[in-house]
């Protein structure tokens, strides 16, 4: 039995309220720490019969996009979805899934095919010696350590699949990105693969903007908070200013309510109280500095507001597990400790 995927939609009372304006300030800024890390992506060209499997990653997210044909996606529980061109599937939880020529087509790992290095993170797969766009399909295929930075209590709360359709007009600020990455996959032009690494990038945040803003109506913790007013000041407040040593009254006087209303408030909506929150947060924006900008320990220290080294080493060793130097052989995303 074929079924939709979640397909996501802005109501035009969303963009008018002043409560989804400051959301879409808060969002804005999340985004901002969100990062696809380890991105390899796939220019993918199939015969008139291919299966494709593609293996459950814990971490990671998966990313197609269809330019030419259909196909079958097959999801771990059976569901089957029709697929056409200028389709765009996220799938946030690196759920395990197959796309078929047909229900009934054969299986083999993406990984067991010949690839051919179109640039530095893009390579180019045939199905088949008869893979031919003319009668088969053509899609584009990502996989990445997927952080969510700031919103990474989103994780759990997300769908399995997320799809984006062009020729819907239900998300407009996509259909323009998705065109051009069709465009620039069927003319192969030069750089075409270093030009569709960094759209799928921009799309992905955009998916997941989407969902935020459209698809979780009356989800619970950190989503809640980003719809409510009250408490998108106070994590707006931290996420713009994580070094400052914040007070749990000086966040409620953001909010413009009391220290009592704003602390409970914040523990039954995000499941972490404010403090709480805030140290994840300095760790969380210290493990991508050390790790990915290579700066020192002493810098980011400083830049976290903390009053020496060996006091910002014993709070990072104590919310991660680890100190900082260690945390830098590493890339995935740190695990939530205590305060």
């Amino acid at each position: 039995m074929m079924t939709n995927p979640l397909f996501l939609t802005e109501t035009p009372e969303m963009s008018q309220s002043p409560s989804f304006a400051l959301s879409s300030e808060l969002i804005s800024e999340l985004l901002t720490g969100m990062r696809l890390r380890g991105v390899q992506y796939r220019r993918v060209v199939t015969g008139q019969a291919f299966g494709l499997h593609f293996p459950a990653k814990t971490g990671h997210a998966y990313f197609h996009f269809l330019a030419a044909g259909s196909v079958v996606l097959r999801m771990q529980d059976g569901q089957l979805h029709a697929l056409h061109a200028g389709n765009a599937v996220f799938l946030p939880k690196g759920s395990t899934h197959q796309l078929l020529s047909h229900p009934g087509a054969s299986v083999q790992r993406l990984e067991s095919l010949d690839a051919a290095p179109l640039g530095e993170t893009v390579c180019a797969v045939k199905t088949c010696a008869k893979a031919d766009p003319a009668s088969g399909a053509v899609f584009f295929y990502g996989c990445m350590e997927f952080d969510l930075g700031g919103m990474q209590g989103l994780g759990p709360l997300m769908p399995d699949l997320m799809l984006v359709d062009t020729t819907g007009g239900r998300y407009p600020g996509l259909v323009p990105i998705l065109e051009s990455m069709q465009r620039e996959m069927c003319s192969s032009r030069v750089g075409f693969a270093g030009i569709l690494a960094r759209l799928a990038d921009v799309v992905a945040a955009m998916i997941v903007r989407g969902w935020v803003e459209c698809g979780c109506d009356n989800a619970s913790g950190l989503v809640a908070a980003l719809r409510d007013p009250r408490l998108a000041r106070a994590i707006l407040a931290l996420h713009r200013e994580p070094g400052r040593d914040w007070r749990v009254s000086e966040l409620a006087a953001e909010c413009h309510i009391s220290r009592s209303v704003f602390a409970d408030r914040f523990q039954t909506t995000i499941g972490t109280s404010p403090l709480r929150y805030a140290t994840q947060l300095r760790m969380h924006l210290a493990s991508q500095w050390l790790t990915e900008h290579r700066l020192p320990i002493d810098i980011v220290a400083q830049r976290l507001g903390y009053t020496s080294q060996a006091a910002f080493s014993r709070a990072f060793k104590r919310v991660t597990g680890q100190p900082p130097g260690a945390s830098r052989l590493k890339s995935s995303p740190l695990a939530a400790g205590s305060d």
